[in-house]
Formats: C-alpha cells, structure tokens, sequence
C-alpha cells in the first residue's frame, strides 16, 4: 500500500523568520517540530521528495524545509486507504508543551486542524 498520513520530526537549528507563501512571515522558534501530512497516492515518493528537498516550493513545508537550519530528523509513516492526518495531528496538538507555530500551516483544507506543524516544548 502506497497511501496514507506521515509525520516528519524537524529540528529547527535556530530561530527562523520566513516568509510562508499567502501566510506571509512566519516566526519558527529554535527547537523541535512535528509536520503531519498525507498522500493518497506515493506516500512514499512523497515522503522521499519531502527528505530529498523540494526543487519546487509547492506546499508549505517546503518553505520550512528550504531553510538550511531546518533538517528532518525522523520520519514516520502510517499506511491506509482512509485519510487519517488530522487523527495524528491532533494527538500531537494534545501533548503537553505542544504550540502552533504558524496557523494555517499545511491546513489550509482542514476543519479540524488550526495548523499541521506543531512545536513541541
């Protein structure tokens, strides 16, 4: 099986302002991040394009993951024919020091979800 959610653990080397496509600058504190995405289709391409780094900014990660003091430190996948990013996600938004960064980020589709990159404390 080729699809479902993944979630990449970033470090964020040291305090980044960056601008974020239509969000506009964003403030990422030094520390450690987790971004929770899908791919109904080539999970696992998308996940190599994602630690391979994106030539092309499509989404919003690729902003973060441009910089040079962001870097993928794990990757986790979890393989489904169901769309279950925001059920990873929110257990992650529920963990104690947990904190949005950046709302909106990679939720632009979402109801659920104030953002998919969660800080962690």
């Amino acid at each position: 099986m080729n699809s479902g959610a993944y979630q990449l653990y970033i470090k964020v080397k040291k305090d980044l302002r960056i601008r974020v496509g239509s969000l506009g600058v964003c403030f990422f504190p030094a520390g450690n991040y987790i971004y929770t995405g899908s791919a109904m289709k080539n999970l696992e391409q998308r996940i190599a394009r994602h630690i391979e780094g994106a030539k092309k900014i499509h989404w919003h990660i690729d902003y973060l993951l441009s910089s040079k003091h962001a870097e993928i430190v794990k990757v986790r996948k979890y393989s489904s024919t169901e769309r279950k990013e925001c059920y990873y996600n929110q257990k992650i938004l529920k963990k104690k020091g947990a904190f949005v960064p950046a709302k909106g980020f990679g939720s632009s589709d979402c109801r659920k979800c104030e953002s998919h990159l969660v800080g962690i404390r």
